[in-house]
């Protein structure tokens, strides 16, 4: 085969790592495999050797890798063990921002609010009132009834309150009842995040130490 090779084969002690160029057309490499495959036809026979295949930043469909596979399946002791796309690269600028709702008032018995994202309430949530939200919940106020932070399963999701004497609290899918002791008389902010999996409370003044990030959100 002549020209530019698009496919490297290098030895390591699990196999052989068949590294294919993600650039050409796909039926370039199928081809190219082929004429490897009758080209080394006496280096690929005896034992069975294992077969990594890695397709760079390429994409591929179940059925173009099974195309692959039937080329390799010619040789009997060619096991292929794995097919592997690199990773693709995230464009930061397509990442979604939670967004950070606020609203006003009190939650009163009864009444349940949900937002997708963050919430900033300015009021109370009195008994038998109920929030919930995907993202991280802000009482300027008394909270005394139920709160539900990461309500999509963010571990990372806090709920904080001026005044914490709350029915329920719940982030992601964990749930504490909180004792009294909890409750303070002081006058700070206290907020409640999980600890490996257990609910726990401190001051808010302490949430540089839970986040390695202050979160910012846009128009606060």
């Amino acid at each position: 085969m002549t020209g530019k090779s698009y496919i490297t084969i290098k030895g390591s002690k699990e196999g052989l790592i068949f590294l294919l160029d993600d650039q050409c057309e796909f039926i370039t490499l199928l081809d190219e495999l082929n004429a490897k495959l009758d080209k080394h036809v006496q280096q690929f026979t005896g034992p069975i050797v294992h077969i990594f295949i890695k397709l760079g930043a390429r994409q591929l469909e179940e059925e173009d890798k099974e195309r692959i596979r039937a080329i390799l399946r010619r040789q009997g002791n060619l096991l292929i063990q794995s097919i592997d796309s690199d990773t693709p690269e995230v464009d930061p600028t397509l990442i979604k921002v939670p967004s950070l709702h606020t609203m006003s008032g009190i939650i009163r018995s009864g009444q349940t609010v949900e937002f997708d994202g963050h919430l900033l309430l300015l009021g109370d949530v009195n008994p038998g009132g109920t929030i919930s939200c995907t993202g991280d919940v802000y009482v300027l106020g008394a909270l005394r009834g139920t709160v539900h932070a990461g309500r999509d399963g963010d571990q990372g999701a806090i709920i904080a309150a001026s005044l914490m004497k709350p029915t329920q609290l719940r982030i992601a899918e964990i749930i504490s009842r909180p004792p009294d002791e909890w409750a303070s008389a002081e006058p700070w902010m206290e907020y409640a995040f999980l600890r490996e999996g257990t609910m726990a409370i401190d001051k808010m003044t302490s949430l540089s130490r839970q986040r390695k990030e202050v979160m910012q959100f846009k128009g606060v």
